[in-house]
């Protein structure tokens, strides 16, 4: 039996490629995608070493912001909940970290990376407006406008676009690289590089993205119109009026990040000798971009709740938790 078997049965382009039920038409070349996946986040823990998300740092970045006074019981109990679970993610991949087996828990890591950024940008929104979100498109998409679009977000966290109409976009990203031409094919060894090869990914997010609005409005708005693609006028300015209202920002680039560790594209993370190679460090980068991210988001939290129940929850976690990665050793 051929030693590239399933790979000639399920890679996109190949002679004889058939596919997956969810891909019929093949599945992305693992080499590339493995490529963007570690290039991206070695790029983020460049850039959020650089930016230094110690407390005290992050306590003069968050200095302007005031207590939510208007907040809920309940939604200050959903701040803590949630902090307390993001805390919990974090601690995971530092005991992935310390077993030092990238290839074997590379998938697993991405997924635990993933939702402790989810559950601390859930508790800065709790924080910021008393409000839960019940799906992960509505929790992007409050992220982005309550924290990202107000200048709440710490970098590398902060890159967005405020449209996903290809030409505004293309004209924004324009705007952040401001001459940076490093991209994802190759990976960043400075914060500088670092910051073309995040540009380079929120493109390719904008694009995924697009692809996904233009399959949906095929089947719902184009299809009731008699229309089957793009090609006509009144098509693309159906496509471009729903670009233009929506935005992306750095959950929706985790989301997506997520999905393919999670749900498909099985050969990426595992297939052949030299992926071992390439992940090499990656679990370590997974911990330090998230480890920022649940920095910022107990800075923000503090600021917004009241003083003495923010000490309370700290001294009550300190005090009950037996973790990789306690309360103070980011909120403090």
């Amino acid at each position: 039996m051929s030693m590239s078997f399933l790979y000639e049965r399920i890679t996109k382009g190949r002679p004889h490629a058939t596919g997956t039920l969810a891909e019929p038409s093949g599945t992305p070349e693992p080499r590339f995608a493995l490529q963007s996946t570690v290039n991206w986040m070695r790029a983020l823990a460049l850039i959020a070493e650089e930016k230094d998300f110690a407390w005290a740092s992050m306590g003069k970045f968050y200095a302007h912001v005031t207590v939510n006074s208007g907040l809920s019981e309940p939604a200050v109990n959903t701040v803590f909940e949630q902090l307390l679970m993001s805390l919990h993610h974090l601690s995971a991949l530092d005991a992935m970290v310390v077993a030092a087996s990238d290839r074997n828990l590379a998938r697993v890591g991405i997924v635990t990376w993933y939702y402790g950024v989810y559950c601390a940008a859930s508790a800065m929104i709790a924080a910021s407006n008393g409000s839960q979100q019940r799906t992960h498109s509505r929790t992007a998409l409050e992220w982005d406008t309550r924290i990202a679009a107000r200048d709440l977000a710490r970098e590398p966290f902060c890159y967005r676009l405020p449209s996903l109409e290809k030409v505004a976009a293309e004209a924004e990203i324009e705007r952040l690289r401001n001459g940076n031409t490093f991209t994802l094919d190759r990976q960043p060894t400075n914060p500088d590089d670092a910051r073309g090869a995040c540009f380079s990914y929120l493109s390719g997010t904008r694009t995924y993205r697009e692809w996904e609005i233009s399959e949906d409005l095929k089947k719902s708005e184009l299809r009731k119109l008699g229309l089957t693609n793009f090609r006509s006028l009144r098509a693309r300015e159906i496509r471009d009026t729903r670009l233009r209202a929506k935005s992306l920002g750095f959950l929706n680039q985790a989301f997506r990040y997520r999905g393919k560790a999670n749900y498909r594209d099985a050969l990426f993370l595992t297939y052949e000798a030299q992926v071992g190679t390439l992940l090499r460090g990656f679990l370590p980068d997974l911990k330090t971009v998230l480890r920022a991210f649940v920095s910022m988001a107990g800075a923000f939290c503090s600021r917004r709740v009241n003083t003495n129940d923010w000490a309370a929850f700290l001294a009550d976690l300190n005090g009950h938790l037996d973790v990789a990665v306690m309360p103070s050793d980011v909120w403090s």
